[in-house]
């Protein structure tokens, strides 16, 4: 097993290991697998490309939703996945039924 641990004030803190180990891990402790965030990130993966067929810059979809641009470009770039309220924000202003219905 390769772990990468992570000290802080000289005692460990963290320990990082390859995606698939901790799979195996949490399938030896009896716990199902955790989802791989890729598909869920992938049903963002458009969500420039609706606000540009808007018509919408960042600033502009960011403001009617309300958050930040710089948090909208979060979702844009895959690195955060909106929670149910700004999904439906989202939905609503890009006009995408199954976000605007989320829960």
């Amino acid at each position: 097993m390769s772990v990468q641990v992570i000290m802080r004030e000289g005692a460990p803190e963290y320990a990082v290991l390859p995606w698939a180990e901790y799979q195996t891990l949490l399938q030896a402790a009896g716990q199902a697998p955790v989802a791989d965030r890729a598909g869920v990130s992938a049903r963002f993966s458009q969500l420039s490309e609706l606000r540009e067929a808007k018509g919408m810059s960042q600033a502009d979809l960011a403001r009617a939703v309300g958050i930040s641009p710089h948090y909208l470009g979060l979702f844009e770039s895959g690195e955060r996945e909106p929670d149910g309220a700004i999904l439906r924000s989202l939905g609503r202003v890009l006009e995408v039924a199954d976000w605007e219905q989320s829960s």
